[in-house]
């Protein structure tokens, strides 16, 4: 494809085009770009969605804006450094031993409870500590996304992928433990 139907079918949210062109194409560009601008390891998912919802903000004014003076990849290089430069104290990382932020005491449900008893040994078999705060926030405090965003530095967008993970992540261990269990 060239630069000029690239840019075309990113503005039409083309999904086929835009999945090949994040997740293939520009691949090990975008591991090149966490690698110069993050100290740490950043989940390459959430550094995608990060720039795909920054590039499609006002109606995809940054592609709207691209001049074609240089490849879309060189462009794209550039801009997504500038972005995460600003951005890298606030990405998401994958080591769970360093988090980005201060992660609150939760008290332990009482075991007299099954369930909540239950909830929390799945808890403690999860290696990442922000997808169970996530969980306890979102969906047992019921706290308003927003606010959660807003609380851990990260976009709303980027709070709902996180969720999407903790989510399977939780799943992956209640089946396992199912699978366990039921022998």
């Amino acid at each position: 494809m060239t630069d000029h139907e690239i840019i075309k079918c990113l503005i039409a949210r083309d999904s086929r085009v835009t999945e090949d062109f994040f997740f293939t194409q520009c691949r090990p560009l975008f591991c090149s770009i966490i690698g110069l601008v993050f100290s740490y390891d950043v989940d390459y998912d959430e550094f995608v969605n990060e720039l795909y919802v920054y590039l499609m903000e006002n109606d995809a004014q940054k592609l709207r804006d691209f001049e074609y003076r240089s490849s879309v990849y060189t462009w794209l290089k550039v801009l997504a450094i500038r972005y995460f430069i600003k951005k890298r104290d606030v990405m998401i990382d994958d080591n769970p031993e360093r988090p980005l932020y201060e992660m609150p005491v939760q008290t332990p449900f009482t075991p007299g409870d099954d369930a909540e008893y239950d909830l929390e040994r799945l808890f403690s078999g999860m290696t990442n500590e922000r997808y169970v705060y996530v969980i306890r926030k979102l969906i047992l405090d019921d706290c308003e996304p927003e606010q959660l965003a807003t609380e851990m530095g990260v976009t709303t967008a980027n709070l709902y992928n996180i969720k999407r993970r903790a989510i399977a992540q939780l799943t992956r261990i209640a089946l396992n433990d199912i699978n366990e269990y039921g022998k």
